[in-house]
C-alpha cells in the first residue's frame, strides 16, 4: 500500500500531533511511514503543513499532485495546500463553514470551529475531531478506528480517554450528517 496525506493547519491546532498519531498507527500495523512538518511561523499562528507517507517511500516530502488526502484543520489552509492533491484520487476533509468555495476535488467539510465554540468538544481536541471525521468519510484511509485509538493511547495515555471520546464524536457527527 502507498498512501500520502497532507495535514494543514495553523500553529497550535495539533497538526504535528496528528503526524505522530499516524506514525504510531503505521508502526502498529507494520507499515513503513515517513512524516515531516513545515512549521513556518507556526508559533505565531502561522501556517503549518505536514506530510505523512505510508508505504514504501524513501523521501518524506510530497510532490504537487501526489497526495491522496488533505486534512485541513482550517479552511484557508486547505486552499493553501490544495496543489498537493492528486487530480485522480485526491480527497479533502476540512474544517470550514458551508459557504466554502467549490474546488475540483471530492470535498467534505464540517464546521468544527462552530461545534467547539458551542462547547460540543474542547477546542484543543479539534485535530482529533477532524481525524474522526476523516475516519467516517475516507473509505481509503489506511487505518481503522481501533488502530487510531491504540495510537492515541500510546501517544499520551493521560489524555487518551478524552481524545478517543472526541474521535468518536467526530465519527458520529459525520455519520449523522450523511
Amino acid at each position: 500500500m502507498k498512501y500520502q496525506i497532507v495535514i494543514a493547519g495553523i500553529g497550535g491546532q495539533g497538526a504535528v500531533f496528528l503526524v505522530k498519531v499516524l506514525s504510531i498507527a503505521s508502526a502498529i500495523t507494520n507499515q513503513k511511514c515517513l512524516g515531516t512538518e513545515n512549521h513556518g511561523m507556526s508559533q505565531r499562528g502561522g501556517s503549518v503543513s505536514c506530510y505523512v507517507k505510508i508505504g514504501d517511500f524513501y523521501a518524506p516530502a510530497i510532490d504537487e499532485g501526489q497526495a491522496d488526502l488533505l486534512i485541513a484543520l482550517e479552511g484557508n489552509e486547505a486552499l493553501r495546500n490544495i496543489q498537493y492533491l492528486s487530480k485522480e484520487r485526491g480527497v479533502i476533509v476540512m474544517n470550514a463553514p458551508k459557504n466554502f468555495p467549490k474546488v475540483d476535488f471530492e470535498t467534505h467539510s464540517i464546521d468544527a470551529f462552530k461545534k467547539a465554540k458551542a462547547k460540543e468538544f474542547p477546542i484543543d481536541a479539534l485535530n482529533v475531531y477532524m481525524l474522526g471525521v476523516t475516519l467516517a468519510l475516507d473509505a481509503h484511509f489506511p487505518f481503522t478506528c481501533k488502530e487510531i485509538e491504540e495510537a492515541i493511547t500510546m501517544m499520551n495515555a493521560k489524555v487518551a480517554e478524552k481524545n478517543i471520546a472526541v474521535l468518536h464524536q467526530g465519527i458520529n457527527d459525520t455519520k449523522a450528517k450523511k
